[in-house]
């Protein structure tokens, strides 16, 4: 896809968290927003996966480590055609597969996280057994800036690093708000890049919001041998709605009617721009 492309999917992507979480009334749409352009990135450009064959051996996978970000994993998942895009609107209702946090049921869904810090483990469980198999997969996780706070997130870095696992690519998504507000005042864990490398990771850093550079980390990723990647895409929560950027009380709540209105409307606008370049 063009960047334009991208950039239009992201937006429907966008469109999808707002709207459900507005109907679940609940959910956590500022780091969905904030990461919208990475999970359109990785699921119409960098992922080996097919909708009609979710279960492939050979397919990339990925693991939403920051699993409350999960509206905005399902909107990239049905826009990729894994299942159907109205069922967005079941999100954490009674019955729905599409639950607050990701879990295997999801067709698409690689691993079920939401406990902070687990997700990385995984991935690089995924990723070590993709060697032993000696499967082209690669495994990717996101993470969250806040969520490295998490001791487990060093922990198995230190595992990748040691294992030299080229396979695996973790992306932070580095907003620089958690649920209690900024990072800074709360428990950083900067500096990021300097972790990573000490963990014998090659580091990126990037704008997570210009796919011209999430293109250009994908890539050198891939090229990377003999240790795994970090990328560390600086973005903005509530990244598309001007009501919810930079702003921390948007990390777990959904819009009212009015709010909703608002923000789907500068979203189409957004859409309207677009298509006219």
């Amino acid at each position: 896809m063009t960047n334009l492309e991208l950039q239009k999917m992201a937006n429907e992507v966008r469109k999808g968290i707002i709207e459900s979480t507005n109907s679940a009334k609940c959910g956590h749409p500022g780091g969905s927003l904030s990461a919208a352009d990475i999970f359109t990135y990785l699921y119409f450009e960098e992922l080996n996966v097919d909708p009609k064959n979710p279960d492939k051996e050979d397919r990339d996978r990925f693991v939403l480590s920051k699993g409350h970000t999960a509206p905005g994993l399902y909107a990239a998942l049905a826009h990729r055609g894994f299942f159907p895009v109205e069922d967005l609107l079941t999100l954490r209702k009674l019955g729905s597969y599409l639950q607050g946090h990701p879990s295997m049921g999801v067709p698409g869904v690689d691993m079920a996280t939401g406990s902070l810090g687990q997700g990385i483990s995984a991935a690089v469980g995924m990723a070590l057994g993709a060697k032993y198999k000696k499967l082209p997969s690669r495994v990717y996780t996101l993470l969250g800036d806040g969520e490295c706070e998490e001791g487990q997130v060093w922990e198995a870095s230190m595992f990748a690093g040691h294992r030299n696992l080229d396979n695996l690519c973790v992306i932070v998504d580095y907003n620089g708000l958690q649920i209690d507000g900024k990072l800074e005042d709360v428990c950083s864990a900067e500096p990021f890049a300097d972790k990573f490398r000490a963990f014998r990771f090659h580091v990126i850093e990037i704008d997570g919001h210009d796919f011209d550079d999430i293109r250009r980390a994908f890539k050198e990723a891939r090229e990377t041998k003999g240790q795994p990647t970090a990328i560390i895409a600086k973005t903005v929560k509530g990244k598309g709605v001007s009501f919810m950027e930079n702003n921390a009380s948007w990390h777990g709540k959904a819009t009212n009617p009015e709010e909703f209105k608002i923000a789907m409307e500068e979203l189409r606008k957004a859409g309207e721009a677009l298509c006219q370049m």
